[in-house]
């Protein structure tokens, strides 16, 4: 199975907190599962940490590839197809953010790691 994080996911991953369910944490862990993070997360994570709204151990630029290295976490490329998915998907969702992850699952058949439940009401496979 394919896996896409969220960006809350991959930063409870990274801070192995306990927020993360079980069932998340089953499938993240499992070995015959490829995990990736979206650079639209990166983004998010970015501008959140910029904003002062996220709070990072150290520099992001660092830090993010360090975690993603760490925790076994694979770059996921934003192509044209999921950019361009964006004019078929319906807008139960606002953020930008969340709608593209939605687009690269769709897009690629992955399955996104997130509790929220506003991306459930897509098509995409959801798991928490």
């Amino acid at each position: 199975m394919k896996l896409l994080l969220d960006s809350c996911t991959f930063l409870w991953i990274a801070g192995d907190d306990a927020k993360l369910s079980n069932q998340a944490r089953a499938l993240f862990l499992a070995e015959e599962h490829e995990v990736f993070l979206s650079p639209v997360s990166v983004w998010e994570i970015v501008v959140k940490h910029s904003l002062g709204r996220l709070d990072l151990p150290g520099d992001p630029a660092r830090w993010i590839v360090q975690q993603r290295k760490r925790h076994g976490i694979e770059p996921l490329p934003l192509d044209e197809d999921a950019v361009l998915a964006l004019l078929r998907l319906p807008t139960h969702h606002l953020d930008p953010f969340d709608r593209m992850l939605v687009c690269q699952a769709l897009t690629q058949g992955m399955t996104i790691l997130t509790p929220d439940e506003l991306i459930r009401q897509y098509p995409a496979n959801v798991v928490w």
